[in-house]
């Protein structure tokens, strides 16, 4: 199905109404500098803290998930989409804080991580690790992301919140364990 320009005139109007709720406390999907600037633009003059943000990983590398390539190492991450939507939080979205990295693991992954680590977890924390050393290298951004020096970590859903919070999850969406599966 081919998106148009209304579909997108649509899309930025409601991150627009959500970026405007006054208790939202985080958005866990962003992806792109362009919605970056839609958010931090939309966020109203008058709330006292930054809206939080997570930036989406794909760390499953599944075609039809969301979320930026995850990086392994620095020479990695130095032209990285991720690094540079960072960044640019940082340096050009003063109503908005890079708070952390958020991933929707494969299910696959998710359905052996009672037997063994979630490689899809393990591939989060690695990038992660990797982008807090770039990011304290540059005085400059202190201060101005993750919580306490630390990037946060939502990872970990309804299946799979053990092993998340066994692998170091700060936040865990369990949506469907509390309110029952959607209806289609």
């Amino acid at each position: 199905m081919k998106k148009t320009e209304g579909d997108d005139i649509r899309r930025q109007a409601r991150m627009r109404d959500l970026a405007a709720v006054s208790n939202l406390h985080a958005i866990q999907s962003l992806t792109s500098i362009e919605d970056a600037d839609i958010y931090n633009n939309a966020v109203p003059a008058d709330r006292k803290t930054p809206l939080n943000m997570l930036l989406q990983v794909n760390t499953s590398g599944e075609i039809q998930k969301s979320g930026l390539q995850y990086v392994d190492t620095a020479s990695e991450a130095t032209d990285s989409p991720l690094l540079k939507l960072a960044c640019h939080i940082i340096e050009n979205c003063p109503k908005l804080l890079f708070q952390g990295l958020m991933t929707i693991g494969s299910q696959q992954e998710s359905l052996a991580s009672s037997e063994r680590p979630n490689e899809d977890f393990e591939r989060l924390k690695q990038t992660r690790d990797v982008l807090e050393e770039m990011l304290r290298a540059n005085p400059v951004f202190n201060e101005r992301w993750g919580e306490n020096g630390q990037l946060l970590l939502s990872m970990g859903m309804t299946a799979d919140f053990e092993a998340a919070l066994r692998a170091g999850s700060h936040i865990v969406r369990v949506g469907t364990g509390i309110f029952g599966a959607r209806r289609m």
